[in-house]
């Protein structure tokens, strides 16, 4: 039983910003890597950024300079922190969590629901 929870998705101007939360909760033993992806109408869905447990980042190209993720292990918590947002930013953005349950677990990916990111010219 793991579930990850997104929030803080909405409408927002080209130019503003947004910031997105995702927090994971359930039998959790470790969570190792976290990230976020998106997917747009009519096209697949892609990586924006994740982050290690170690805390090294990637990010894809469309969004370096703009976007920040971090995490917080405590709260098992991921964020991404959104600035001069594009029109071309608008999609559904979705959390992942590699997450062992328990001790003698392998880390098994995890998605949220998703939370919708749209961006008006």
């Amino acid at each position: 039983q793991v579930q990850l929870v997104e929030s803080g998705g909405g409408l927002v101007q080209s130019g503003g910003s947004l910031r997105l939360s995702c927090t994971a909760s359930g039998n959790i033993f470790r969570i190792s890597g976290m990230g976020w992806y998106r997917q747009a109408p009519g096209k697949q869905r892609e990586l924006v950024a994740s982050i290690s447990d170690g805390g090294s980042t990637d990010y894809a190209d469309a969004v370096k300079g703009r976007f920040t993720i971090s995490r917080d292990n405590i709260k098992r918590t991921v964020y991404l922190q959104m600035n001069a947002l594009k029109p071309e930013d608008t999609a559904v953005y979705y959390c992942n969590a590699g997450i062992r349950r328990y001790v003698t677990d392998h880390a098994m990916d995890y998605w949220g629901k998703g939370t919708l990111v749209t961006v008006s010219p």
